[in-house]
């Protein structure tokens, strides 16, 4: 029998889209029972928006003040003291997951299985290794829970016509002293979060500098998408690294991804091969972007860009 509890991401009172192909994941597994745990100081709003996923038995939510930030050590035990009684674990493999599940595992005295993409059996899963070029199967022990981070990249959400019951919940679990939330730094913007949008625009260093980088952004907004970055925009400073696309950024599977001025490093094409459509514009034919792209324009994205938004006008 599988019973999976999910770890809810959620940000500022809303759920990450996350969430949910975590809940498709489950639902591959042939799971008896999903259910979801809301860790937040306040987490009715976000549980209810949980409660609406298709497949979901129960959502607990768990509201202390302590959970008021997602640190992973304070997250750590009490999702672990949750998991009693049921055989998966999952989180999603962004950085919320990737820095908590880790600490689950360990305290629940097992190996993580991290970047899930496809379900095999009940412990039998699949995950990519060197950057993506390889894929292989791994099989967890049978003898323990399952812990395991699930390929955002790889799974589309589960659907939202459901119904679970809702269960506030207390944890009776020793949350540690020595790691405290001391503040945030964030960017503000009012685009889609690149994580989970449907379309991206991304620049690369073809851009030329972080001035020139205003026409990718000025082609996101009259797309409604978000913006990325290749590492090479970002280490030249065009960008923030919180924009960044590709094996050590963002690994993103949007509807439509536009690559501005990007060469196609496979670095780059790990966070991007999973995207529904890729339209490639650079001014070199040869540059290896073009080799995955199901759109590719040769030509300068200083012309091609303003006569593209002409066209959307």
């Amino acid at each position: 029998m599988s019973n999976v509890l999910i770890v809810a991401e959620h940000l500022e009172g809303r759920l990450n889209g996350s969430t949910a192909k975590c809940v498709a994941a489950a639902q591959a597994l042939g799971a008896d029972a999903i259910d979801i745990v809301v860790l937040a100081a306040d987490p009715a709003g976000v549980a209810a928006e949980a409660a609406k996923i298709d497949g979901v038995r129960k959502v607990l939510a768990v509201a202390d003040a302590a959970n008021a930030h997602a640190v992973a050590q304070v997250l750590g035990p009490q999702v672990a003291r949750l998991a009693d009684g049921y055989s998966h674990v999952f989180g999603p493999s962004t950085t919320f997951g990737k820095d908590l599940m880790p600490v689950v595992a360990a305290l629940l005295g097992t190996a993580q299985v991290s970047d899930v993409m496809t379900v095999e059996g009940s412990h039998v899963f699949k995950r990519p290794i060197y950057a993506g070029n390889a894929i292989v199967t791994v099989e967890a022990p049978a003898d323990r829970p399952v812990v395991a981070t699930i390929r955002s990249a790889s799974w589309k959400e589960a659907g939202r016509g459901g119904s679970a019951t809702g269960e506030t919940v207390s944890v009776d679990a020793e949350l540690p002293t020595h790691t405290r939330f001391v503040d945030l730094a964030a960017g503000s913007t009012d685009r889609p979060d690149l994580q989970s949008a449907k379309r991206v625009v991304s620049g690369g260093r073809g851009v030329g500098s972080e001035e020139n980088f205003k026409i990718v952004f000025d082609f996101a907004d009259k797309l409604g998408a978000a913006v990325g970055a290749s590492r090479a925009a970002v280490d030249a400073g065009y960008v923030p690294n919180e924009l960044q696309v590709g094996q050590t950024g963002k690994i993103i599977a949007p509807e439509l991804y536009v690559a501005i001025g990007i060469s196609g490093a496979i670095q780059h094409l790990t966070g991007i091969k999973d995207a529904g459509t890729i339209v490639a514009i650079n001014k070199d034919a040869d540059a290896a972007i073009f080799e995955i792209a199901d759109i590719g324009l040769v030509g300068d994205l200083f012309k091609v860009l303003p006569e593209l938004e002409a066209a959307l006008d």
